[in-house]
């Protein structure tokens, strides 16, 4: 689309609103009180919803039409907050006319309670992929970026996006992360790792580490039911660019985000070395293989 910002630009315009948002997150997180949860959904991390959830979602959204009003913005909230009408789309575009989706809180159930794994998640994506992904970490002071073919980056909150380290992934803990749903597919993947099930590891008192915590190295890989183009998938980009080999179930390559269904892209193998991708398909194809077929 002729005149479009850049990737980049789209990080930059968003990243001062962002600290503003993170801020204002952490700073009413002992505080929050939660909003009737969600009904549509199958566990209760995806089921939670805050007063931050939209609050967040709003000021991008101002944000964006202040700067960007022709734009496509895909919100998590987008049928809650008063400004999606004036959103020229909510869906992917052709080639080059980019959507810029947000998770305005990632892991609302730790943010109520009380956890600091929780992130504020930017999209930017093209027809086939993404081009950049901005994840911002409030109770941390950090975010991470990434841009497609250059890289993913992490720095303080108050660094402006050329000040950020690149960041690559090398020396991972020997710890597997499975998402929400998997825990009674695949009780193993190897004798050479342990398994983080956050269906059975997490309690509103004890931490368990997200997916998110794969770009601190806290996980060799992840197996993951599937993706949303919102969070999970937006994660494994960011891990992809550091480094991270990334695939379906069957290890092919990842299809075309226009191809996938309901915001969505279907299971994913994230790892950090060609033998722990093995070892997470022969998982799958142990565990799974009625999905495989």
């Amino acid at each position: 689309m002729s005149n479009s910002p850049t990737p980049r630009q789209i990080l930059e315009t968003l990243l001062p609103p962002l600290r503003l948002a993170a801020a204002y997150a952490k700073n009413i997180q002992p505080v929050i009180a939660a909003c009737p949860e969600k009904t549509d959904q199958q566990n209760h991390f995806g089921a939670a919803l805050s007063d931050a959830d939209l609050s967040i979602q709003t000021m991008v959204e101002v944000a964006l039409l202040g700067a960007y009003p022709q734009i496509r913005f895909y919100g998590e909230e987008y049928e809650k907050t008063a400004n999606t009408k004036y959103f020229r789309a909510i869906d992917l575009g052709p080639e080059g006319d980019y959507l810029v989706t947000l998770d305005p809180i990632d892991g609302t159930r730790f943010y109520l309670d009380g956890h600091d794994n929780y992130q504020i998640i930017v999209g930017v994506l093209n027809q086939d992929e993404y081009e950049a992904v901005l994840a911002i970490s409030p109770a941390q002071d950090c975010y991470y970026y990434a841009l497609r073919g250059v890289g993913t980056f992490s720095g303080p909150l108050h660094a402006p996006l050329d000040q950020c380290q690149k960041l690559q992934i090398e020396n991972p803990k020997p710890l597997i992360y499975l998402g929400w749903g998997l825990s009674d597919q695949i009780p193993d993947v190897s004798p050479a790792y342990q398994i983080n099930d956050l269906k059975t590891a997490y309690s509103d008192e004890q931490f368990a580490p997200n997916i998110n915590a794969i770009l601190k190295e806290d996980f060799a890989g992840a197996i993951l039911e599937s993706g949303k183009f919102i969070d999970g998938a937006a994660i494994t980009f960011l891990a992809q660019e550091a480094g991270c080999i990334v695939t379906t179930w069957t290890g092919e390559p990842l299809p075309p985000l226009c191809s996938s269904q309901n915001y969505q892209r279907p299971g994913l193998i994230v790892a950090s070395s060609t033998t722990v991708h093995q070892h997470l398909l022969q998982a799958v194809e142990k565990y799974c293989p009625k999905i495989l077929i």
